[in-house]
């Protein structure tokens, strides 16, 4: 973690909370609750772990963020939005008619992001190609890939954790996003996807398991997983347990919310829960 205290990462991911509410509700679709749940993972990483630079999105040896759950994109959108890519007021065009601001990321429209994705499991799968051309081409640049937990259940998120053990990219480091539910339900109705840690370090990776809401916790497994890297060879995953809808009363824990729009009044309600204004 850098100087800033943890407060300015609490405000932070509030201020990315709403923005993402507020986008979601001015496009009238998207998916608020996996992209709430993992809001704090994502500005950890912007806004304090990562090596980016907003006035040069293409720098070389750049750290780079995947979010292989891409349906989550209105959070990072705005996460990067709020880390100074592009005006916020943007992503309010969400999901319109020639927006390039899309219910899924596409690399070649938006700054800051490094691949389009969608199809569940194709992120972690690219992740593990760029980070072997890093080692490749010695670039000191680190590659990290938000899962989702649901997203789990697809057979080539393994066949790439495979991948990634064998070619030792110790310069990779997948966290999962693990909230309990998907569109259809909870994970251990719909196919269970635990256990989770144990299957990762199965595949030979480094596995740190913490609380996904808790920027301590957050901050030390992202130093400790590089340093087990470095010690290891091996990639190293970070299992974040975090609650979908986190931070809207009426949201959280609903699988429902996985992929709807709030309406006016509930928008509302909840920017004002997250402390925003409308």
């Amino acid at each position: 973690m850098d100087n800033k205290d943890l407060n300015y990462y609490k405000d932070m991911a509030a201020k990315i909370r709403v923005d993402v509410i507020k986008a979601v509700f001015s496009a009238g679709s998207g998916h608020p609750g996996g992209s709430l749940s993992s809001a704090d993972l994502v500005t950890a990483l912007y806004f304090g772990e990562m090596n980016v630079d907003p006035d040069n999105p293409r720098m070389e040896g750049r750290d780079k963020l995947i979010l292989s759950k891409g349906h989550a994109a209105p959070v990072q959108y705005a996460a990067l939005a709020e880390r100074g890519y592009f005006p916020v007021e943007d992503i309010m065009s969400l999901r319109k008619l020639e927006s390039k601001f899309q219910g899924h990321p596409n690399m070649s429209k938006v700054p800051g992001i490094e691949m389009s994705t969608g199809s569940l499991g194709q992120g972690i799968s690219a992740s593990v190609g760029m980070a072997l051309a890093n080692k490749i081409d010695n670039n000191p640049g680190r590659i990290y890939v938000i899962l989702g937990d649901g997203e789990l259940q697809e057979g080539l998120v393994w066949e790439a954790a495979m991948a990634a053990s064998h070619y030792n990219l110790s310069n990779m480091c997948a966290i999962v996003d693990w909230n309990g539910l998907q569109i259809d339900g909870a994970n251990d109705d719909v196919m269970t996807v635990k256990p989770i840690d144990e299957k990762f370090k199965a595949f030979g990776w480094n596995v740190f398991v913490i609380d996904g809401h808790n920027f301590e916790e957050i901050f030390k497994a992202l130093d400790d997983a590089r340093k087990a890297s470095e010690e290891t060879g091996k990639p190293s995953a970070i299992i974040a347990k975090t609650v979908k809808g986190k931070g809207v009363s009426f949201m959280e824990n609903q699988a429902g919310w996985h992929g709807k729009a709030p309406n006016e009044e509930q928008a509302k309600k909840a920017v004002k829960e997250l402390g925003g204004e409308w």
